[in-house]
This record gives C-alpha cells, sequence and structure tokens, in this order.
C-alpha cells in the first residue's frame, strides 16, 4: 500500500504536552529504525525525551500515521541539540527529513546547534549549515557517527 506523503503536515509539541499515544507512536518510529533495522541495541530511552525544554517534531499523514520524528532539545547553555531524526522506511526520499529539519531549524536559527550525524548522513546535515566539528567516532553498534556544529544565523 502506497503511502501519500503530499498532504504530510508537520506537528510539534513540547515534550510534556504530548498525549501518550503521539509519544509512544513517536518512541515506536525510532525502536523501529534506529533499534530493528539498524541492529544498534542501545538505550533510545536516554531520559530526555521528557524534559521540560524538550521540543519533539513529527510527521504525520492524513490519518494522523507517524511518518517521521526529530527531537530538538534545549540545552543548559541555552543552545541546541537535535537528536533522533528519522523517517519510515517506506516514505525515504521523498525530502520529508528535509521538512523535519526546516522546522526545527527555524526554531533554533538564532541559537548555536549541534548533533551527532551518522557519517552517511553528513552531506544532509551540511544542506541545512551544520559544518564538522570534530573526528568521525564509531559508536558501540559499529555506526560511524560526526560531531558537527552550526553556528547562530544572525
Amino acid at each position: 500500500m502506497s503511502v501519500d506523503t503530499r498532504t504530510a503536515t508537520v506537528r510539534r509539541s513540547w515534550a510534556l504536552d504530548l498525549d501518550g499515544s503521539t509519544l509512544y507512536a513517536l518512541l515506536r518510529l525510532r525502536v523501529d529504525v534506529f533499534v530493528v533495522e539498524q541492529r544498534a541495541a542501545y538505550p533510545d530511552l536516554d531520559g530526555r525525551d521528557l524534559e521540560e525544554r524538550t521540543r519533539h517534531y513529527w510527521l504525520a499523514d492524513a490519518d494522523g500515521a507517524v511518518l517521521g520524528t526529530l527531537r530538538l532539545l534545549k540545552e543548559p547553555d541555552g543552545g541546541y541539540r537535535i537528536g533522533r531524526v528519522c523517517t519510515r522506511a517506506d516514505v525515504r526520499g521523498r525530502g520529508l527529513g528535509a521538512q523535519l529539519m526546516t522546522a526545527a531549524m527555524a526554531e533554533a536559527a538564532s541559537k548555536p546547534c549541534v548533533l551527532d550525524a551518522q557519517s552517511r548522513q553528513v552531506g544532509f546535515y551540511e544542506r541545512f549549515g551544520f559544518v564538522t566539528a570534530g573526528a568521525e567516532y564509531v559508536d558501540d553498534d559499529g555506526i560511524g557517527h560526526v560531531p558537527m556544529s552550526r553556528t547562530p544565523l544572525r
């Protein structure tokens, strides 16, 4: 069955305002992508999803099904951290990740922002002004990552 992504809309919510079923759907997608598909048995639930200053972004189709997600963390230094960026396997390559990043960057534009990109995704994040900010490292699951940063827009 083909998913119509043309009507997908970006939604966002503060962590503490998320209803349980939406939070569950976001976490389920992350587990499907990072833990199951990428075979990375890591603690996705790291305690940051429900922090007061965490903002969740997601794309939903006309029926409300979650197609992609990311989280924007407000760091103690006032900057931002983007993480857990993923889209469902059956809708990849349709620009949904870019829609999510565009929405998050609109909020984070005035502050420094960092992320740890999977090495194969560095070019994707460079499109949003991120630059390499350190050496590549390999996590415990054998997946290469590159620290990246973006300076605030003036």
